[in-house]
């Protein structure tokens, strides 16, 4: 059977039986690590960062904090966990929304809440920001954008696929358009961005989205889809591949062309800020102030452990320089 690449990928990463679709451990038992799964402080970091929106006034005390994807809930929880220690009384003003589209993943994120907080925090879910309507909110992020389903192109075609082969002889007239205007004669075209991007800016009439990724704002001159299985990185396009060993049971991703993100943004109405390296954002939104906190109130011990997980972070050998946050507005 016969199908676009976009197609493929969709029924690999979502299908029924796809990747996404039930729970997968994320970190040293699963296929890759995220900057989630290696320290709090990157939750914490943000919660810092909504903590000022309050403060400064863009964001009201009783504003929705949205989470997009957030698999196990660790993310967002650990941003409720450093709200309560910032500002507490934030704790019963702001609203906790999830979207997350499969039943699995979402009962997996209301018993770890409910373990987590009790009845101390009340979590929404809803499956696409479609359903989602309200006045003023914070949405985040972290690896969406390459999670998006891509065609692949190479020299003017589009590729099909056939069983798990790949035949770059298909016509697409808006594949093309893209790959021009993003200067590319080869590799991915993400789809979806433009509906995600409108998508948001009618779920809130003011907020602040922040995302973080691993990508650049041009687009690659070259392939860049790849597959993760225990945190072996394995090229999509690698001789020895076995894809159908591979397809549903892996991850497989491709590199963000931020320039796309901006673009479907700016055309939805919504104002981009800025785009940086993580490290830079991170330390500009506050992480080192809040490894002194830690260092001030907790064990040498616990400390030095914390802070060697959130030097991951922020290194440019780990995830520090590869990965970009990404930040728009609608005021």
């Amino acid at each position: 059977m016969t199908k676009l690449f976009s197609e493929y990928m969709t029924e690999w990463l979502y299908g029924e039986d796809g990747y996404y679709a039930t729970y997968k451990n994320i970190g040293k038992s699963g296929d890759f690590y995220t900057a989630v799964s290696t320290s709090k402080f990157f939750g914490g970091t943000i919660a810092k960062h909504i903590v000022s929106l309050v403060e400064e006034g863009f964001l009201n005390e009783d504003a929705v904090v949205c989470e997009i994807g957030a698999h196990h809930g660790y993310f967002l929880a650990d941003v409720i966990e450093f709200i309560y220690t910032l500002k507490p009384t934030l704790l019963s003003t702001l609203k906790f929304v999830i979207i997350e589209r499969f039943d699995d993943l979402q009962e997996h994120q209301r018993k770890y809440f409910e373990e987590s907080f009790g009845d101390a925090v009340s979590l929404t879910q809803y499956k696409s920001l479609s359903e989602l309507r309200c006045e003023n909110a914070f949405f985040i992020a972290n690896e969406i954008f390459d999670a998006f389903p891509c065609e692949l192109y190479f020299k003017g075609k589009t590729a099909r696929v056939e069983g798990h082969e790949i035949h770059f002889d298909t016509e697409n007239d808006w594949v093309k358009y893209k790959a021009d205007k993003y200067f590319k004669d080869r590799g991915e075209i993400a789809l979806g961005y433009e509906e995600f991007a409108n998508e948001m800016a009618l779920s809130a009439k003011k907020f602040e989205f922040m995302s973080f990724d691993y990508g650049e704002m041009a687009a690659r001159p070259d392939f860049s889809l790849r597959v993760y299985a225990k945190h072996e990185v394995i090229p999509f396009f690698a001789e020895d591949i076995k894809r159908d060993e591979l397809f549903a049971k892996s991850d497989i991703t491709y590199d963000v062309t931020f320039q796309h993100v901006k673009d479907a943004y700016e055309d939805a109405g919504v104002k981009f800020v800025e785009l940086k390296a993580q490290m830079v954002a991170l330390v500009d939104m506050g992480i080192l102030e809040l490894l002194e906190i830690l260092q001030k109130n907790a064990d040498e011990k616990i400390y030095k452990q914390e802070l060697e997980k959130a030097k991951m972070l922020i290194l440019p050998d780990f995830l520090g320089e590869r990965f970009k946050m990404i930040k728009f507005r609608k005021e």
